[in-house]
Parts: structure tokens; sequence; C-alpha cells
């Protein structure tokens, strides 16, 4: 096994490319690995993310008409962006999805979608095959059952993929709090999607621009 490690297997938003396959309606009503509304929010952060990296982000869905369409709340994220819609239930054998990808020049390909053990896995054991360098974010994807979430996991680790949650490469995006342009961008992101760390974050804001009290005031 060739272990994933070092600075160079770290992403990099440069390099980045974003698969979003399937967050239709049909798919997410049997999701049941996680609570439904956590993966569309997460989606929608990953999606966020993204663009404020500059990350390329390809939308695709699998027969819409009777699926249902892709998530709005993703859709509006990219305005006016293509949605390839297929037949291939494998992302990865649909050429026009793989064409989008590859025109991008990017190697490191970064999927999330649902199901899990089926339009993720599918895409993402085959293109690792093909040398891509392949991270599926498995909190922005869901599965039918927790087990099948999980044996498709192991499933894509066994394949040589790597897993990640959309926070944890947001954070790996940005690396330097100091790239200042990016930091507010992922601050915005974080205050909208990340739960406690966005509330803990308006809090602080709120006590660093408060009056100090004054002396022998109460608490």
């Amino acid at each position: 096994m060739t272990y994933r490690n070092g600075l160079s297997s770290l992403l990099r938003p440069e390099d980045s490319v974003l698969v979003l396959i399937d967050h239709q309606p049909y798919q997410l009503a049997n999701v049941n690995s996680h609570e439904p509304t956590m993966v569309v929010n997460n989606t929608i952060g990953l999606a966020k993310a993204a663009k404020a990296f500059d990350v390329p982000t390809i939308l695709t869905t699998v027969i819409a008409e009777r699926g249902g369409n892709l998530f709005p709340q993703i859709a509006e994220v990219f305005p006016g962006q293509e949605i390839i819609d297929r037949t291939f239930i494998n992302t990865w054998q649909d050429p026009k999805v793989v064409d989008v990808v590859k025109a991008t020049g990017r190697k490191q390909l970064i999927i999330a979608g649902l199901w899990t053990e089926v339009c993720v896995a599918m895409p993402a054991i085959q293109a690792a095959g093909e040398g891509w360098d392949v991270t599926v974010i498995t909190d922005a994807s869901g599965a039918v059952s927790v087990e099948a979430h999980q044996v498709a996991i192991q499933r894509m680790i066994a394949a040589g993929v790597n897993m990640m949650t959309w926070l944890a490469l947001t954070a790996e995006w940005q690396r330097d709090w100091a790239r200042a342009e990016q930091a507010a961008k992922v601050t915005d992101v974080i205050v909208q999607h990340s739960g406690g760390s966005g509330i803990a974050y308006l809090w602080e804001q709120q006590l660093l621009n408060s009056p100090a009290p004054k002396a022998g005031a109460g608490v």
C-alpha cells in the first residue's frame, strides 16, 4: 500500500475540482445514514467553500425528470451554470462529465453525492484506478443505511480513495489564516453552515464589540 502522507498529499484549491452528484429529492428521501437536513446543509457549505476558493465545481443529476431537480440551494451557489443530467448511474462513465473535469487540468478530484454506496463509490473507485487523486466528502454524502455508508467508505479506502468532511476540506484549502481574502469568505461560510462554530464566532465578535464593564458593575 502507498500511504497518503506528506505536505504534497494535502489538498490545494488550485489543484482541486469538485463534482457534486445526485443531490436530488428521490435520493434524499431514502437517506438513513445521516440526518437529511445535515446532508443538505453540509453540501451547501461545501459548494460555497469551493466557490470561495475558485474551485471548479461540476453539478450533475441522474434522470432529473423522474428523480427531481438538484437542490435549489446548491444550484443558487452557481447561478446560470449548466447542470449535467445523466442516464449513467456511474458518473465517471458519462463522457460529458469526465470531459468537463479533464478540461480543468486539475488532478485532485473531490466527490460528494447521494447515495454513497452507489453514485459516489462507483466513480470514486473508477477514477482512482485511472490515476486520479480522489477524495470523498463523507458528510456531504449519504446512504440508505449506516451500514451501507460505512461499507462504501471501507470499499473506497481499499481502492485508495481519501476520506474527509467538508469543514476539514475547507481548512485544508485555507491552510493559512494570513490569506485574508479567502479567510473572510471562509468565515462567512462557517457562520452560515458550521453550526456551533459559526455561532461561537458571532458570540466572540459580540464580546469584542461590547464596551468593557465599569469597575464595581455586576456581570
